[in-house]
């Protein structure tokens, strides 16, 4: 599974970077919103720092603006990704951009219809949102496995980038489902690394080298 990082916080970006942990990068409004910048020019520094895909919203809602607004943000960079809401116009925007080459990621999905649509429309991604589901007590990850099983018995080349992703498990779970991506905030990337017994036992490790003087240089 691939690990998108959803933030526009570029000095996050780049320590998971460093890291090896970062395949992609996903934005949206409030995002862009929360870094304090300006959309083209933070969207472009995450563009040449990230060699993956980077997710970019427009932010109209009209199919005619929406093109306007996606081929602005696909002349960032080549790995952009146009991001566009699961709407009619949104899914004719996404059939545009698709015949044009570009990648597309159609967002803000919560069933399965949708996103059967959104594959016929040739969505590069699919961004069905975990975490909104669980907060109304719908199975955010039946979302994820009810879309795996149709875009499997049809051969949709589309991918699966689960997003609202709250928690460590969140991802292991997406993992074991088959999502193809998995977009979180940074901290929940970080978060997957830490166990309790792996905190216990490297301090046991630890504490018994002092003890015998253990040195390596």
């Amino acid at each position: 599974m691939k690990f998108f990082v959803d933030t526009a916080d570029v000095d996050a970006i780049r320590e998971l970077n460093e890291l090896g942990l970062v395949d992609g990068v996903t934005t949206n409004p409030s995002l862009i919103a929360k870094s304090g910048r300006d959309i083209l020019e933070v969207t472009k520094e995450i563009c040449d720092m990230i060699d993956g895909p980077v997710s970019a919203e427009v932010v109209a809602t009209e199919y005619e603006a929406m093109v306007e607004e996606g081929f602005k943000l696909a002349e960032i960079a080549p790995n952009i990704a146009i991001k566009v809401p699961l709407t009619l116009d949104g899914l004719r925007a996404c059939r545009t951009f698709s015949a044009e080459g570009k990648m597309v990621n159609v967002t803000l999905c919560f069933s399965a219809n949708q996103a059967l649509l959104a594959a016929k429309a040739g969505a590069t991604y699919i961004s069905p949102f975990v975490g909104r589901l669980d907060d109304i007590n719908i199975d955010g990850l039946e979302l994820i496995a009810d879309i795996r099983t149709i875009y499997d018995n049809y051969g949709y080349e589309t991918q699966i980038l689960a997003a609202s992703i709250r928690s460590a498990n969140h991802m292991s779970d997406c993992a074991k489902i088959g999502a193809d991506v998995a977009t979180a905030p940074p901290a929940v990337i970080k978060a997957m690394a830490n166990h309790v017994l792996t905190d216990k036992g490297l301090a046991a490790f630890l504490a018994d080298a002092e003890k015998a003087g253990i040195k390596i240089v």
